[in-house]
């Protein structure tokens, strides 16, 4: 049976990293398994065009001030059309806040929903200065509302999974997301990469992240300053752009950080997270992190922070530090002590446990929606985008 899947979504655009990666491969997963998988995300301007993720919808939305261009699909009355004319056999909504009144419209029309938790609410309550207390209760309630306006709550990590089991949630279920391990593999690392950015055969880091106050950018910065401190050649590359930057910069003036903003071709970045010696992923309210499993994918080993889902991804392929630029530090010094065939070799092989196919598969059986292709037939009638 071939069903309509609907995902909704906001802060996308065309420098998204982990988000915009994981709407494309499971768009992809859904059409391969013989669904119909419908996309709609806010843009400066509406548009509707057929992809290989299936069908994407842009609806005009509005810029959030502060975080560098991020748009929320803010028109409730015209979302609330396009979806009656969609007419999903399933929603899939990847936004904790402000789609959350999705989760009742589809209780409504009796279209079993899911919501996915891309962030733990309260992680990031904390990172943008909220007491952790006080945190915690805020989020609490959030997840309590969106435990009951869903069908079900997925989580990404087992880390994921514990502030909604914290309010007695009952429709939780887990379902890892993946990586592409053609694209990202050991064979892309490069000498003449790491001769461009390191010429004196130093420590080749990386930061593949989004610079915003979620992510932590500027302890990666710090613990750049705190190895060269201790007399190790270390050079980071800062891969990705955000409302940070100007001030990162302004940082690092001076020091051994080069900013190569967003990376568009994905090849490359597989390239660059190939060819570093470390990857850092200081975010601390990170469920999965997309860009962690990439770098080991490539082979490369990651220092994460403690606090965030990934020392569950990462397993034994990289190290779990505090927040704070010394612990960093020390935890890069310690992967390097590891001979560097055996840590990228164990990159890999933790990688590898992580196949978009097993993902589809999960994410497919929170809709219980059927993974066989459905024969094939003519294509249906697309309905009209509302003005």
């Amino acid at each position: 049976m071939s069903l309509r899947i609907v995902r909704l979504a906001n802060f996308v655009t065309p420098s998204s990293g982990g988000l915009r990666t994981a709407l494309d491969e499971l768009g992809r997963g859904y059409a391969a398994a013989g669904h119909e998988p419908v996309l709609i995300v806010p843009g400066d301007a509406a548009d509707d065009r057929v992809t290989p993720q299936g069908r994407v919808i842009t609806l005009p939305g509005r810029v959030l001030p502060g975080t560098g261009g991020y748009r929320v699909l803010a028109d409730r009355d015209r979302l609330r059309r396009l979806l009656e004319e969609l007419c999903p056999d399933r929603l899939e909504v990847s936004d904790r806040t402000t789609l959350r009144w999705t989760g009742e419209w589809a209780r409504r029309a009796r279209v079993p929903a899911v919501m996915v938790s891309h962030e733990t609410a309260d992680g990031v309550l904390r990172t943008w200065g909220m007491p952790g207390r006080a945190a915690a209760r805020a989020a609490d309630r959030l997840n309590r509302r969106s435990a009951w306006a869903y069908s079900r709550i997925v989580c990404t990590t087992e880390w994921a999974e514990r502030e909604f089991l914290r309010v007695g949630a009952r429709n939780v279920v887990r379902a890892p997301l993946g990586v592409d391990l053609r694209r990202c593999r050991p064979g892309r690392r490069s000498d003449a990469l790491r001769a461009r950015y390191a010429p004196d055969g130093g420590v080749l880091l990386l930061l593949c992240s989004r610079l915003s106050v979620e992510k932590r950018p500027a302890t990666a910065v710090d613990a750049l300053a705190r190895l060269r401190a201790l007399g190790v050649p270390a050079t980071l590359l800062v891969a990705g752009d955000g409302p940070l930057r100007s001030g990162l910069e302004r940082r690092a003036r001076g020091s051994a950080v080069r900013f190569l903003g967003h990376v568009a071709d994905r090849g490359e970045l597989a390239a660059l997270q190939a060819s570093a010696d470390v990857c850092l992923a200081p975010g601390p309210a990170e469920t999965f992190g997309l860009s962690a499993l990439e770098a080991l994918a490539c082979g490369t080993p990651v220092v994460a922070s403690a606090a965030s889902a990934l020392p569950e991804v990462v397993g034994g392929a990289g190290v779990a530090a505090l927040d704070t630029p010394g612990a960093f530090a020390d935890a890069v010094v310690h992967l390097l002590a590891r001979p560097e065939g055996r840590r990228r070799a164990e990159a890999r092989a933790r990688a590898e446990l992580f196949g978009w196919d097993l993902a589809v598969a999960a994410f497919l059986a929170a809709h219980d929606a059927p993974m066989r292709p459905a024969p094939a037939q003519a294509a249906p009638a697309l309905p009209e985008v509302p003005a």
